[in-house]
């Protein structure tokens, strides 16, 4: 089993992995290698605007997703990494405190 370092085309952050593992998610967004945080990313907004899997609405998720990276490339990928689990934590508590006010 060889191991290879993955850089993520999005935010930069390095990965190591088995090479198989690294074809299979270029083979999964159009031969660019992704991080696992930025995979699910580019899934959810596929799944979340309802379009199916079809290979132009994936580009569009990756670009959309790389912009949105790009933005913020003066960071190092680890602060973003964090920052970005830091920004859905806060969301996430936010949408709890509001069901339990609905209820």
């Amino acid at each position: 089993m060889e191991i290879e370092s993955a850089k993520c085309e999005c935010c930069g952050l390095r990965e190591d992995c088995t090479v198989d593992y690294i074809a299979g998610v270029k083979a999964d967004f159009g031969g660019r290698w992704l991080c696992g945080l930025c995979s699910e990313s580019v899934r959810d907004e596929v799944a979340k605007k309802g379009r199916g899997a079809c290979g132009s609405a994936l580009e569009e998720a990756v670009r959309d997703h790389m912009s949105f990276c790009g933005k913020f490339s003066r960071r190092n990928p680890a602060f973003r990494v964090a920052d970005g689990m830091r920004q859905m934590l806060r969301r996430r508590s936010s949408d709890i405190s509001t069901s339990s006010g609905a209820s």
